[in-house]
């Protein structure tokens, strides 16, 4: 197995990293609200998921 001969840099492994990078987060809007959310979670404005409400949002 073909090892390293030197040391690579900390500058030189970040350039190899630079596409690395986070995805945006999916959003929709609530079809009860409008708001937007995050897919696959409940509305956090209203507390509605798939129809039924889920979360008390009231304060």
């Amino acid at each position: 197995m073909a090892l390293p001969k030197g040391r690579q840099s900390k500058a030189r492994g970040r350039k190899r990293r630079t596409h690395y990078k986070a995805a945006s987060v999916p959003t929709t809007s609530c079809p009860q609200c409008s708001q937007t959310k995050m897919s696959h979670r409940a509305c956090p404005s209203c507390g509605y998921y798939k129809g039924r409400p889920v979360l008390s949002t009231t304060d």
